[in-house]
């Protein structure tokens, strides 16, 4: 029998190093050829090492978590065959051709099962016997405020609180007067509290939890402590009324036959796109170790999207070629590629600004941070109907805040303002979204 050592290949994407993110086999598994390994993640995708052999595993590298260069040890199986363990220009061409090259390699995010051992427990002895209970002396009850029979006096609001606590109002102890009052409410509380009473909403402890950042979650957290301690901060919002684009919307919804269900999305990226041509210093990425900014002529937009791995950017490429339809159907492919964890490596880099959308749940506002090295990301928020005024006439409106971070070594507060404002000329009149 031979040992082989199966070593890190190089993935193809210039990197030095991969983080285990997912182990498949443990020490003693048998594993055959082409068997799903391990899961290493590199800062633009994870990608599956299968094993070049068959055998059974007898040393790992490392812990999930951890980080393995670029040609180190992996995983070392000895192999049914007997004779030299196999070279490594050959191991390594065969690693190569089991992955098929960079190009063919589905980024996703891979569950990291573990691995769980059995024992037997040794048969228990028998439990003694219990002790015979003593006995216990009876708690008085509480004083009720009144008799069965009597009306209880208590305000609207003190009647209220203890229907939520599902206190009998009838046992609480008046302290003064004959109407209780939240402070003989509390007493009551403090008092019942140690003959059994509990809150029916009350929450239950539970023992604290440990978990490694590892993996997507700790690309975020790397990426997102970069952005902030490298690029200085700041955010403008304004409200725009999109009532007229909301009708526009339902409109070519009802019409669209077999197209893409129209959200806000796609009218915000056709405005983004139309508006930035006049803002260049918006839509560029900033290399601020060479001192250098570079405004792309190109709107490759990053595209924020929650999966259960974490923050993913998928990147809609030249998004200003693209209109309103077309921007839904791959704003819905990609969105499905990263809930599955199947988008490919070029499909996250290169972005040249973002836009991040919490839906429905988009709150008031919200101070979004840049995706490092851009220089602007803009997230709009929940809409919400409110009475304006348009003349002497109070209407019912449908607005709309809009809020926009950008690296203040880059863009001014004036751009940031002047480019929202040349946004809101055309959401708020969503005709010109459409004109040449």
């Amino acid at each position: 029998m031979a040992r082989f050592t199966f070593k890190l290949p190089d993935i193809g994407e210039g990197i030095a190093e991969a983080e285990i993110v997912g182990w498949h086999v443990a020490v003693g598994d048998r594993v055959e050829e082409d068997q799903n390994i391990a899961d290493m993640m590199t800062d633009k995708a994870t990608v599956e090492m299968e094993s070049p052999v068959s055998g059974t595993v007898v040393e790992l590298a490392g812990e999930v978590g951890d980080q393995i260069a670029i040609g180190a040890m992996l995983v070392v199986i000895e192999t049914d065959a007997d004779g030299a363990v196999e070279p490594e220009g050959q191991a390594a061409a065969d690693v190569e051709e089991k992955l098929g090259g960079a190009d063919e390699v589905e980024a996703f995010e891979a569950e990291n099962p573990g691995v769980e051992e059995v024992v037997e427990p040794a048969p228990a002895a028998p439990a003694p016997a219990p002790p015979a209970p003593a006995a216990v002396a009876p708690v008085a009850d509480v004083a009720p405020a009144a008799s069965s029979t009597a009306p209880v006096l208590a305000s609207p609001t003190v009647r209220a609180r203890a229907k939520d606590l599902g206190v009998d109002l009838s046992q609480v102890k008046v302290s003064e007067g004959d109407r209780i009052r939240h402070a003989d409410l509390d007493a009551y509380l403090r008092y019942a509290g140690g003959q059994g009473y509990h809150a029916p909403h009350a929450s239950r402890a539970r023992e604290d939890e440990q978990v490694k950042v590892i993996g997507m979650r700790r690309r975020i957290a790397e990426n997102m402590a970069a952005s902030k301690r490298h690029i200085p901060h700041f955010t403008y919002v304004d409200e725009i009324d999109v009532t007229a684009l909301e009708d526009m919307r339902a409109d070519l919804n009802d019409n669209r036959g077999g197209r893409p269900k129209l959200t806000m999305l796609p009218f915000l990226i056709v405005a983004i796109c139309r508006t930035l041509p006049d803002f260049p210093m918006l839509n560029a990425r900033y290399d601020d170790e060479a001192g250098v900014v570079t405004r792309s002529g190109r709107v490759h937009m990053g595209m924020a999207a929650q999966t259960d791995a974490g923050l993913t950017v998928p990147v809609i490429r030249d998004a200003q070629d693209k209109n309103v339809w077309q921007l839904a159907s791959e704003i819905g492919r990609l969105a499905e590629a990263a809930r599955t964890q199947k988008l490919k490596p070029e499909e996250l880099g290169g972005g040249t600004i973002t836009v991040t959308s919490l839906g429905p749940l988009g709150g008031i506002a919200t101070t979004p941070v840049i995706n490092r090295p851009e220089v602007a990301i803009i997230g709009p928020n929940k809409i919400v109907e409110r009475p304006v005024f348009r003349g002497d006439d109070i209407v019912r409106a449908k607005l709309m805040n809009l809020s926009i971070s950008c690296d203040h070594r880059v863009v001014d507060g004036w751009d940031a303002a002047s480019y929202v404002q040349a946004v809101k000329k055309l959401l708020e009149t969503p005709v010109l979204l459409f004109a040449d």
